[in-house]
C-alpha cells in the first residue's frame, strides 16, 4: 500500500518508493519531478551511480545518448561507462565493450516475435530461413550492462553491479560466438544506446563475415542515441532484414520523468525518424513499440496517447503491450491485471493501429 505525498491518497497501484500517484503526476508536474527525482537518487546511490546527468561547466561532453552528459574531472557520466580523466573520456570504445550474451533458441521470446523474421518467418526466403518459425535456428543475444534511464521497475537491474567492473569483451569475443545457425543478433540491455559504437562495429564486421547468409541485426532500445548513430543502426537493420524495437514507456513526459528518470523526447523524435524508413521495407517490419503496462502509472489514456501518436506515422506499425512483473524499487507493485490490459489495447484500437499484440499473457492476473 503506497502514499503519495502530494495529495495523500493510499493505494496498492502507488509506489512506496516513487511516494506519487498518476493523478498528481499529470496535475502537478512540477511538484512530481521534484520528488521523483529524490527517488531516482536514492535508487543510484548503491551502485555509485551519478544521482542525474552531470553538467559540469568545465566538463567534458559525451553526445552518445540523450543526457548528453558534462562529465567533471575525475567523474563518469549517467550511464556509469565513461570517465574524465586528466581531460580525456575513458571507457568503452568500438573495440570493446561491458557486455555478456548467450544463444538464444528461435523462435524466443522477443518483443517482436509475432511478426518478426525469425518468429513468423517473414521476408522469407530474402531474410528468413524458413516460412515459419525457425526452428533449429538461434538469435546471439546481446546484452550491454549500462543503460541512460534509470528505470525505477527495471526487470534487467542486475546489470548496476557490473558497471564498474574492469571486465571487458572485445568484437572478436563476441564475434566467435556466431554460429551457422545464427541467424540474427539482438542488441539489448540496459540498452545498446550507449555502446552503439562497438554494436555497430561488431555488426559491420559479423555481416561481412557471414558472406551473403542471413544474418538479422536488431535492436531493443529506449530510443535515446544520437540521431547520428540511430540512422546507422536503422541502415543494418534495413539491409539485414532486422527490426529497431522502440520502447515507448509513457507518452506524457512528467511520468516519463518520474519513471525513467530521463526524458522521453528523444525517443519520440527518433521514433519518427525511424518510421520514415518503413516503406523502404514492408517486410518484415522494420520498426517496432511496445510499453510496459506499470499497474497505477500505465493506463489506456496514457496508452490512447502513445498509440495516437504511433498511427500518425504509420498505422501499419506493429505495437506490443507488455505484462508487467513488479521488480527492483517497484517490487511493491502488483502485476498487470487483465483487464487494463485489454482495456490498453482497446484504447490502443481505437487510434487506428492495425497490428496490436499483448505480451507476456502469462503475467496477467
Amino acid at each position: 500500500m503506497g502514499l503519495c505525498s502530494i495529495c495523500k491518497t493510499k493505494s496498492p497501484y502507488i509506489s512506496n518508493h516513487l511516494n506519487v500517484c498518476l493523478d498528481c503526476i499529470r496535475r502537478k508536474p512540477s511538484e512530481s519531478v521534484r520528488i521523483a527525482s529524490e527517488a531516482h537518487k536514492k535508487s543510484r546511490t548503491p551502485y555509485n551511480l551519478p544521482p542525474e546527468p552531470p553538467k559540469a561547466d568545465k566538463g567534458i561532453q559525451c553526445k552518445i545518448c540523450v543526457n548528453e552528459c558534462k562529465i567533471p574531472e575525475k567523474g563518469y557520466g549517467y550511464c556509469g561507462l565513461r570517465k574524465n580523466e586528466g581531460g580525456k573520456l575513458l571507457g568503452p570504445t568500438f573495440k570493446e565493450g561491458k557486455l555478456s550474451w548467450y544463444l538464444d533458441p528461435l523462435p524466443t521470446n522477443c518483443v517482436a516475435d509475432w511478426v518478426c523474421a525469425g518468429g513468423t518467418g517473414s521476408g522469407y526466403p530474402d531474410f528468413a530461413y524458413k516460412m515459419g518459425p525457425e526452428y533449429g535456428y538461434y538469435n546471439l543475444a546481446v546484452f550491454f550492462h549500462a543503460c541512460s534511464f534509470n528505470c525505477l521497475y527495471c526487470q534487467n537491474w542486475h546489470f548496476k553491479e557490473e558497471t564498474f567492473s574492469k571486465d571487458t569483451k572485445t568484437v572478436k569475443d563476441l564475434l566467435s560466438s556466431i554460429t551457422p545457425s545464427v541467424s540474427c543478433i539482438c542488441y539489448f540491455g540496459g540498452d545498446p544506446s550507449v555502446q552503439v559504437l562497438f554494436a555497430l562495429h561488431a555488426s559491420k564486421i559479423a555481416l561481412k563475415e557471414k558472406k551473403g547468409k542471413i544474418l538479422r541485426i536488431c535492436w531493443e532500445t529506449n530510443g535515446t542515441v544520437h540521431r547520428a548513430y540511430l540512422k546507422k543502426m536503422i541502415e543494418l537493420s534495413l539491409y539485414s532484414g532486422g527490426c529497431i524495437k522502440f520502447d515507448i514507456k509513457a507518452y506524457d513526459e512528467t511520468l516519463h520523468i518520474a519513471l525513467t528518470g530521463v526524458s522521453n523526447r528523444r525517443t519520440l523524435e527518433n521514433f519518427e525518424i525511424a518510421s520514415k524508413y518503413i516503406l523502404l521495407r514492408p517486410s518484415p517490419p522494420l520498426l517496432i513499440a511496445s510499453t510496459l503496462l506499470v499497474p497505477g502509472y500505465i493506463d489506456p489514456e496514457e496508452v490512447r496517447k502513445i498509440a495516437k501518436f504511433i498511427a500518425s506515422l504509420n498505422p501499419n506499425i506493429p505495437y506490443r503491450l507488455l505484462a508487467f512483473y513488479p521488480n527492483f524499487y517497484m517490487s511493491d507493485m502488483p502485476v498487470t491485471p487483465k483487464k487494463l490490459a485489454f482495456d490498453c489495447y482497446n484504447a490502443a484500437l481505437e487510434t487506428g493501429l492495425k497490428n496490436i499484440s499483448i505480451g507476456n499473457i502469462h503475467l496477467l492476473r
